[in-house]
């Protein structure tokens, strides 16, 4: 079984700038991490190559040092692993991030099974997984919380819906997004950690892409325009209002226009 798991370096604490132009967090000297979420896929790939056999293999995009993350995924037992990254990709919103991650798997080969964590600690849109599906046209499932079963051309998966938990067969090549607590990640292993520093690292370019286009990535391919962006005030006043719901939805619309987000 070949498997792909897209990860993510994401900020390590929650003391982040942001551009006051582009919305965009500054991420420069800010201490990172892997995304908590993909960690889960990992560790879910990782297993399934445990049980069936064949290769785990990780992508990441963003700066040179987000190689980091895939050197991480070597200590915990990735097989291989390239990062996309380009000045071009800066400032990518979830299409144009989609976008490049599809055309990088596309340069990386066929896989059966393309695993994600449901969301980034950074974005929480939970939007990239199902996205870069769609560009691969391929099929894909979310929130998935339990591998049922690992059939010759299928997987059955449990997926939690909210209020249910269903259960789905979804065929290969497919993409899913898997939730917290699936599996327990495993440590990094020390043996592994000495040697993940001397191990390649494939780098992909906006050149190296089926699609080049640049007007594609980036700010450029961005439709999503971040308006307004501010961390959330701690101990600020509170207000308790009664009446009717029409009441209430009439204060609430006038207290959103006083604070001018509507």
């Amino acid at each position: 079984m070949e498997i792909l798991v897209c990860i993510k370096q994401v900020p390590g604490t929650t003391k982040v700038e942001v551009d006051p132009e582009t919305g965009v967090l500054k991420r420069a000297g800010v201490d990172s991490k892997m995304n908590p979420y993909d960690l889960y896929a990992l560790e879910t790939a990782l297993r399934l190559k445990e049980r069936h056999g064949g290769t785990v293999r990780v992508l990441s995009m963003g700066p040179p040092q987000a190689a980091e993350v895939i050197r991480e995924a070597y200590m915990m037992g990735a097989d291989d692993g390239a990062l996309i990254t380009d000045g071009g990709f800066a400032g990518s919103d979830v299409l144009a991030t989609s976008r490049a991650l599809s055309e990088g798997i596309k340069k990386l080969g066929a896989f059966d099974l393309i695993l994600c964590g449901k969301q980034t600690t950074d974005g929480d849109t939970a939007q990239v997984g199902p996205e870069i599906a769609e560009f691969l046209d391929i099929p894909h499932v979310a929130n998935i919380i339990r591998m049922v079963e690992i059939r010759e051309n299928s997987a059955v998966v449990e997926m939690d819906m909210g209020s249910v938990v269903q259960t789905a067969e979804v065929s290969f090549p497919c993409l899913l997004t898997v939730e917290k607590d699936i599996f327990q990640p495993r440590l990094p292993s020390y043996r592994r950690k000495k040697s993940a520093g001397e191990r390649e690292i494939r780098t992909i370019s906006l050149k190296d892409l089926g699609d080049a286009d640049e007007r594609n990535y980036g700010l450029n391919g961005s439709p999503t325009q971040v308006e307004r962006i501010f961390p959330p005030e701690a101990g600020g006043s509170r207000e308790i209002w009664t009446g009717t719901g029409e009441e209430l939805s009439l204060k609430m619309a006038e207290k959103l226009r006083q604070l001018k987000f509507i």
